[in-house]
């Protein structure tokens, strides 16, 4: 006898979360590794694992050298995301503003050098979606626990707006929001889990996009703890 398949195991699409949302529902065994998402924006599901090692060790390195701290914004608000930042420039806010920085504020001395593994994983991460030869000397890293989230914004804090955003996600789940060109256009859901990596550029490259409040979990290796790398080409 046939065997028939549920088709609700095989179907791939969308539901209606609001009106300004729009959850992307699929099945992990019959995700492609790279997805597009938008027009030059892509998925690609579990593309950092094979890094993981290496990725953790420098975590750990910069970390030592630049810790994690909850940023000030202009508007005197202190960030639930905890930061820091290696590469040439650091993104930072304060009192004064948003902006890149080639000097770690809290300790008066260059942001760490960008890891090799770091660097390597961009690169390779960017090729894969389709923009190659690109060397980010940014990489912020944001730090997330159950509870927190981050706001929809556009990277534009940027000089050159032709290279793309790599976003690299390890730890805990998390609800990744990816909208339009508008704070208002609809938003989709895309649900990231540890190695997923996002890239969008182009088209893509001023995209709202933000992190919906993460829900209680907790990873083998991070604990009760989200990583996000955001690799930009920034000066």
């Amino acid at each position: 006898m046939e065997r028939r398949v549920c088709p609700r195991r095989r179907m791939m699409g969308t539901r209606r979360k609001n009106e300004n949302s729009l959850e992307l529902l699929f099945s992990d065994a019959e995700l492609p590794a790279r997805r597009e998402i938008a027009e030059q924006a892509f998925l690609l599901r579990g593309f950092a694992l094979s890094a993981e090692t290496a990725l953790l060790f420098a975590l750990r390195e910069v970390n030592a050298k630049s810790p994690f701290r909850h940023m000030i914004t202009p508007g005197g608000y202190r960030m639930s995301v905890a930061m820091t930042n290696s590469g040439l420039l650091g993104w930072i806010t304060d009192r004064s503003g948003y902006r890149y920085d080639a000097i770690d504020p809290e300790r008066g001395q260059p942001w760490p050098a960008m890891p090799e593994s770091f660097r390597a994983l961009a690169s390779r991460s960017a090729a894969e979606a389709g923009f190659p030869n690109f060397h980010p000397d940014a990489c912020l890293i944001n730090r997330y626990e159950p509870g927190t989230k981050l706001s929809l914004h556009q990277d534009k804090d940027e000089r050159d707006f032709s290279q793309p955003i790599v976003s690299v996600s390890l730890g805990i789940p998390a609800t990744f929001l990816f909208g339009g060109e508008h704070r208002s256009d609809k938003t989709q859901r895309i649900q990231l889990r540890h190695g997923d990596i996002v890239v969008w550029g182009g088209s893509a490259r001023l995209r709202y996009h933000g992190v919906a409040t993460l829900k209680e979990a907790e990873h083998p290796l991070l604990g009760r703890m989200r990583i996000n790398l955001t690799f930009r080409k920034a000066g």
